[in-house]
């Protein structure tokens, strides 16, 4: 699933549209997995408001926006919803599981 602004109001009747039809789906913030959706990877938008405050106070003190360069995430979150996984019939590797970041049960 795509990070669109349409995409993330509608979470809840997309997660339970995917879930009626017992489609495993990817999404791309943790709040899909926090609301039921099998799992998520995306950026974390805390660090990219964080970034966009660093932009503006720079702006602010004089420097030309056109002259700031293009910063791309780099941190990512995985998260894993395991009550999910089970009512799909998936298995999870116990290493994926171990590697994420946020493990709902």
């Amino acid at each position: 699933m795509l990070p669109t602004p349409i995409n993330f109001a509608q979470h809840h009747l997309i997660i339970s549209l995917a879930s009626r039809h017992r489609l495993p789906a990817v999404y791309p913030f943790t709040l899909f997995a926090r609301s039921g959706g099998l799992l998520s990877y995306g950026f974390r938008s805390v660090d990219l408001f964080r970034q966009a405050g660093t932009y503006i106070h720079r702006i602010l003190n004089g420097e030309k926006p056109g002259d700031l360069p293009v910063q791309a995430p780099s941190k990512f979150e995985l998260a894993i919803n395991l009550t999910t996984v089970k009512a799909l019939g998936l298995e999870v590797p116990p290493t994926l599981i171990a590697r994420a970041d946020v493990v709902i049960e």
